[in-house]
């Protein structure tokens, strides 16, 4: 909820960030009074700012201004170099986790021959196994379309070619002029 000003100096623009509540440390806080809780969780009770970046210096920790926008502002007393380090790496870690699933498109013909079709089954079967989505579609030029049927037909077929190693994510429908079903690969039981 950070929120930016911007200054036009001289026809050039300067972005300003106001800080956020976990930007306000020690002598950044500008408040007169707080609720001040220690790391271990203790309430110290409501003291003053001079006062509570005090008792943070003598603990030799930072004074952090958790909640600024409550009635009573509330800090709390951490070592704030680890908790950004602790941050950063727990951001890490599910960056690492994280999955991309990317979705390939594989394009066909009402009127595809034999070895084509096998061709595009081998290269939509390698793009499942990655783990990776195929979007099957089958496009209509000029009178093709009156025969819809005829391209039903070849994806119901491509996608029985598919169905050892893939489930049919989206089943087949007419968008325009062009028929399109998604199959995702199988999951690993």
């Amino acid at each position: 909820m950070s929120s930016s000003f911007i200054f036009i100096l001289g026809g050039e623009s300067i972005n300003k960030q106001r800080k956020t509540a976990d930007e306000l440390i020690n002598d950044q806080i500008r408040c007169k009074e707080m609720l001040v809780i220690t790391d271990k969780g203790e309430k110290l009770g409501v003291l003053s700012r001079a006062e509570a970046l005090e008792a943070a210096e003598e603990r030799g920790l930072d004074l952090v201004l958790v909640s600024p926008d409550s009635q009573t502002p509330v800090a709390k007393m951490m070592d704030y170099s680890r908790f950004r380090f602790e941050q950063q790496k727990k951001l890490k870690e599910m960056r690492k986790n994280q999955k991309i699933v990317v979705v390939q498109e594989i394009q066909l013909s009402p009127t595809i021959e034999k070895h084509d079709f096998d061709t595009k089954a081998r290269k939509a079967k390698t793009i499942l196994e990655k783990g990776n989505k195929v979007k099957i579609s089958l496009r209509f030029f000029g009178r093709m379309i009156v025969h819809q049927d005829l391209g039903k037909e070849v994806i119901e077929r491509f996608v029985q070619a598919l169905s050892d190693v893939s489930i049919v994510e989206s089943p087949i429908r007419l968008d325009g002029r062009t028929l399109f079903a998604v199959v995702a690969p199988k999951t690993k039981d």
